[in-house]
């Protein structure tokens, strides 16, 4: 336990938390949207279950990470058809490219559906059941987890230190996922700007699959997006809808005032 004090450990604690909270910003994100597919009255708990299931798998994923490492970055699927595509994947890249296909699936799915007003009366119908909400979240979560894992051991080789980090990030994200949800909800518009965001996160984990697995597509390789570009088009988005926002109320002021002009 004193081990576990020290400074540089206290210090690596810090930077793993802090790690956990910036790469767990999409997650709970996803975790928010996919919560509203269950009745509201069940939606919090849906939240919180997710969230502590997959805190408690991730911390075994860490586990595993470290003790078979090694299998989790050898490469196992071989693949080549020359001059088109060819890929040498590991189960870490190909953990990494089927989430991103299934977010960047499940975003555009839910963008595909606001669009479509005639069913805007049918949300009800659209409900399912808790566990597989919660089931979701939890794969998801497990898919979210590499990163920050494989970051982590970057940081520390103390297990319990990792560990830790874990927790503390996944009772943040309990307590932020109320909040977040609560805030899509009253503010409808910025929906469609998380799910752009996720839309974003699923071609990230598509590059970075196909970067870790040496995918190449005619004679292309596939290079990742990086973290920066990442951040600064999620800036970009938001600052749109900032000022998109102000604009259009500033219109309907503007029309609101023409109208009074013309009624005296």
């Amino acid at each position: 336990m004193q081990e576990l004090l020290t400074l540089e450990n206290l210090i690596a604690l810090g930077l793993l938390t802090l790690l956990q909270a910036v790469l767990g910003f999409d997650n709970l994100l996803y975790i928010s949207i996919e919560s509203k597919r269950v009745p509201a009255d069940k939606q919090a708990m849906v939240r919180r279950w997710g969230i502590d299931l997959a805190v408690g798998l991730r911390i075994i994923l860490l586990f595993a990470v470290i003790k078979v490492i090694a299998y989790f970055q050898d490469p196992f699927l071989h693949f080549s058809l020359p001059r088109f595509i060819e890929g040498e994947f590991n189960i870490h890249s190909l953990i990494v490219l089927v989430g991103g296909l299934f977010i960047l699936y499940t975003a555009t799915k839910e963008i595909f559906h606001m669009l479509a007003l005639d069913e805007l009366e049918l949300d009800d119908n659209r409900k399912r059941p808790v566990w597989v909400t919660i089931t979701w979240i939890v794969l998801m979560n497990l898919v979210f987890s590499f990163d920050s894992i494989l970051s982590a051991m970057a940081l520390s080789d103390n297990f319990w230190v990792m560990a830790t980090a874990i927790v503390i990030g996944g009772i943040l994200m309990i307590w932020l996922s109320d909040h977040v949800a609560e805030f899509l909800e009253k503010n409808r518009m910025y929906e469609v700007l998380g799910l752009f965001v996720l839309f974003i996160v699923g071609i990230m984990l598509l590059s970075e699959g196909g970067h870790l697995g040496q995918l190449r597509i005619f004679d292309q390789a596939i290079t990742p997006m990086s973290k920066a570009t990442f951040y600064f088009v999620i800036f970009a988005l938001l600052l749109v809808e900032i000022v998109q926002s102000r604009y259009q109320k500033k219109l309907i002021v503007r029309k609101q005032l023409y109208a009074a002009k013309e009624r005296t």
